[in-house]
């Protein structure tokens, strides 16, 4: 069997038992990324690595950490939050009614616990629902949990560090309050179907890893899930070029609002 047919099989392996189409990911760093986890075990081919998977758990569920981008920080490119709580969302409020948010590939839990952060400091976190969703069931623990290192917070504003974090054994606790304000749960975002009706998606710094195609097909099935006005806030990296093509319309840097249908 060639390299390539080794590995293809292997992506076509892993779809049909986990529903995670790793061909969505851009290749040559996912094949680099996995290509390192095989030869740590001692396996020679794909075929090899897959059938010890079969048979051991564990392998998987490192396999799936792995293979997920888990990258956070609190308050990660501080002034586009604050574009967010001193523009958007007073914005979004004026309306008086419960606004519905999504934190999508929210990994170990740093962004929605910045914007719950954001609205607890506006005295609004009860009129919100936040929604946070990673596919690594891993991480999504550790974001229940919310024990961060110090190197996490060093952009949360030192009102908020002291006024939403306790020392713990080494580390930082969140604040129960901010805990309470968010619903955590796994979501596949290139096969689950989506909620509608969001006020707001925050998704950023994860787009870079998937290919055109597969950024494509997510630009409108955000768009989909976007009340019109609704707006989507990307990551530094992540400007989308001509976003009408997806029902969008550049409402300030890397944020998007959906147009009316």
């Amino acid at each position: 069997m060639t390299e390539d047919r080794d590995f293809s099989l292997f992506i076509q392996r892993m779809k049909d038992k986990t529903k995670i189409d790793l061909a969505q990911y851009k290749e040559a760093q996912m094949k680099r990324r996995l290509t390192t986890l095989r030869m740590k075990h001692g396996y020679d081919t794909f075929e090899q690595y897959w059938a010890a998977i079969e048979q051991n758990r564990a392998l998987l569920h490192e396999f799936l950490d792995r293979m997920t981008i888990n990258v956070s920080e609190f308050w990660r490119n501080p002034n586009r939050w604050e574009v967010l709580q001193n523009r958007f969302l007073p914005e979004m409020l004026k309306s008086g009614g419960r606004l519905k948010l999504w934190s999508a590939a929210c990994s170990t839990g740093e962004e929605p616990y910045t914007l719950a952060m954001i609205l607890a400091e506006m005295g609004v976190l009860n009129r919100v629902s936040i929604d946070a969703t990673d596919l690594d069931a891993i991480v999504l623990q550790k974001a229940m949990e919310g024990i961060y290192l110090e190197r996490s917070l060093r952009d949360v504003p030192a009102a908020m560090r002291q006024k939403y974090f306790k020392p713990d054994e080494g580390a930082f606790a969140v604040a129960d309050q901010l805990k309470q304000g968010i619903r955590f749960k796994q979501q596949n975002l290139l096969h689950d179907t989506f909620d509608e009706s969001f006020d707001l998606i925050v998704c950023r710094n994860v787009m870079i890893y998937f290919t055109e195609e597969a950024k494509h097909l997510l630009y409108h099935k955000f768009a989909k899930a976007l009340r019109p006005g609704g707006l989507l806030f990307v990551g530094s990296t992540e400007q989308i070029f001509s976003p009408a093509q997806y029902g969008f319309e550049t409402a300030d840097t890397f944020f998007y609002r959906r147009l009316p249908q």
